[in-house]
């Protein structure tokens, strides 16, 4: 494959000398070919989320500040959505193609809440798109509010696997005593119907952290006799540690990260 491309590249670049010297040949000018490049400081920002998404890079506290202004474009300018909606593509060609339900009432879906179902884009746009430390009282009183719009990506998805007939989990490492209520009713308000459990973080697993917390949820539900046939989140946290799920997906989030 490398081969056959290294040719392709060697027979591009004698087109194209070829081409320079008829141009000269017939008007006596020059021809100059620019290269594209990409400015370098979009370059280290595309590395840097590549490095985030491929969890190479890991624990990072907030975005690098030469970075907030192509975060801010990824989030808001379309590729985000474009991202998102290929993931979604591929989940439901594996849902179509590669699925056969039991029909027990024990195929089982997970999906995490926050940056998965619903959005907290708004919120994250005025902190600077992740340029700011996170702030657990300004995230509250946001959350409290529960305006936090769908997906429509991941909105799309979970009415298939509905109708499908998964049992459809969703997970959230938000406090059951605080944002139980609003949570339920801003995934009500934005079309999150009809699912199997909503589960919030009680009591019983503080001081945990999200990979632990996740990962113990699912033993539980394993051990109830669920098979867990997929499993999406925006954070590694949530697709990773024990009973994943026969599949994981990850959805890009270049804002935060949560261990």
């Amino acid at each position: 494959m490398w081969e056959m491309m290294k040719e392709i590249r060697e027979l591009v670049m004698l087109f194209l000398m070829a081409l320079c010297s008829k141009l000269t040949a017939t008007s006596g000018k020059t021809m100059t070919i620019r290269k594209w490049q990409v400015p370098a400081e979009d370059s280290y920002c595309l590395s840097w989320r590549l490095g985030v998404e491929t969890n190479n890079i890991r624990a990072w506290p907030i975005v690098p500040n030469q970075c907030l202004r192509y975060v801010e474009s990824y989030m808001i300018l379309g590729q985000y959505e474009r991202d998102i909606d290929l993931i979604i593509d591929q989940v439901m060609d594996y849902v179509n193609d590669d699925v056969v339900l039991s029909n027990d009432g024990f195929d089982a879906w997970i999906l995490d809440v926050d940056d998965t179902c619903i959005s907290n884009l708004f919120y994250y746009q005025g902190k600077r798109f992740g340029g700011d430390p996170y702030d657990p009282k300004g995230f509250k009183e946001w959350a409290l509010k529960g305006v936090c719009p769908a997906i429509p990506g991941v909105l799309r998805l979970y009415n298939k696997l509905i109708k499908k007939g998964f049992r459809v989990f969703l997970v959230t490492g938000r406090s059951e005593a605080t944002f139980g209520q609003t949570t339920l009713n801003n995934l009500h308000s934005q079309g999150f119907l009809a699912y199997e459990r909503l589960i919030l973080r009680s009591d019983e697993y503080k001081g945990m952290n999200a990979l632990e917390y996740k990962s113990e949820i699912r033993k539980n539900l394993v051990e109830e006799g669920y098979m867990i046939w997929g499993n999406i989140g925006d954070q590694w946290s949530d697709i990773q540690g024990d009973y994943v799920g026969i599949r994981t997906f990850k959805l890009p989030n270049p804002m935060y990260f949560v261990p």
